[in-house]
């Protein structure tokens, strides 16, 4: 028996927003400690992990580990249904090929239950092991977001380079160049505004805009995002969800061309 109980139902509805369009189906796997999600987009680039740990729950049962998969995409009709001040319970029995989504007003008197049917989804776990990183940059998830978007309507990818002087984030195409530094200032008065970054070595990368545009589909779950860089692995951008959790999204660098070309 599974049955989940979330007051801030809206952090669901922004969690699914976030990743519906990156992974069609998942298996989102409870267990004693929590809710969580971890799958590839459908071309194998991409790869998100979502964690829920069982405290941000206002009532959390799960009698043994449960696998369920779901299609994003149905899931995400079901939670717009909600209303965004809603309380979201969600239940499955043992052994059920469905699970109930319910609704509840915040006066409770209006409750609304969905039914959704489950699927049965291969899933191959990947270790993803824990790294040291070589940069690591902390920025306001809207300025990242809007950096984002502005350079992919000049260019296809995005250069991140992290050195001494902040973060850079450059991006050639057709019609031209463009290049935006994020230096470092940690005096602010507000620290949801503050861009920090730890760097142990420089480093610089490039990644595919079309992915980081996805990944900024969470900037409404955290007003700060954490990037995480190394040559060589994959970047990880991070949301973290209020206290009770994090959506990772992990992307391969781009290898450069010319590179490839010059090699004999």
């Amino acid at each position: 028996m599974l049955e989940l109980r979330l007051v801030q139902g809206s952090l669901l509805k922004k969690v699914m927003e976030s990743i519906k369009d990156l992974v069609n189906d998942a298996n989102f796997d409870c267990s004693a400690t929590g809710f969580s999600l971890q799958a590839m987009d459908s071309s194998h680039v991409a790869l998100v992990a979502l964690l829920l740990r069982s405290e941000g729950f206002e009532h959390y049962r799960c009698d043994r580990n449960i696998s369920m998969g779901m299609n994003l995409n149905n899931m995400s009709k079901m939670l717009k249904c909600a209303g965004n001040d809603d309380i979201i319970t969600i239940k499955a029995d043992d052994g059920s090929d469905t699970v109930t989504f319910m609704f509840e007003s915040p006066t409770q008197d209006k409750i609304a239950d969905f039914e959704m049917k489950l699927m049965d989804i291969d899933s191959e776990h990947l270790g993803i092991p824990e790294a040291e990183y070589h940069a690591i940059v902390r920025m306001p998830s809207g300025e990242f977001a809007r950096i984002c978007k502005d350079l992919s309507s000049i260019g296809d990818t995005v250069v991140i380079s992290v050195t001494k002087e902040g973060v850079k984030f450059s991006t050639r195409g057709d019609i031209g160049t463009a290049n935006v530094v994020c230096r470092q200032n940690t005096t602010v008065d507000k620290p949801d505004e503050a861009t920090i970054i730890e760097m142990n070595e420089p480093v610089s990368l490039t990644f595919a805009l079309r992915y980081m545009n996805s990944f900024t589909k969470a900037t409404p779950l955290s007003s700060m995002v954490t990037i995480s860089l190394s040559s060589e692995l994959p970047v990880v951008v991070e949301y973290k969800i209020a206290e009770m959790g994090y959506i990772r999204f992990y992307l391969a660098p781009k290898i450069e061309e010319d590179e490839e070309e010059t090699k004999p």
